[in-house]
């Protein structure tokens, strides 16, 4: 059980953080410091429903692209 607290830029409130960086690279680490897992779970929900609505497919890199702007959007920019 993780018991790191963070400040979610998602919630905008203290929330328990991730328990390891999620997604490679700078985002995952900016994601790992500053999003919860609450957020992380919801964003996981919604990334599925978009592959399916628009039938990606995550070998190619375009389509890997599109939800990685999608998921930066969804956790900075959206709200």
């Amino acid at each position: 059980m993780n018991n790191r607290i963070i400040f979610c830029k998602y919630f905008k409130k203290k929330k328990e953080g991730l328990d390891y960086v999620t997604y490679p690279g700078k985002i995952g680490l900016r994601i790992y410091n500053e999003i919860s897992m609450q957020a992380w779970k919801q964003w996981i929900k919604k990334q599925t429903i978009l592959i399916n609505e628009k039938k990606l497919n995550l070998q190619n890199i375009e389509d890997r692209k599109k939800i990685e702007k999608k998921m930066i959007n969804y956790f900075f920019y959206d709200k």
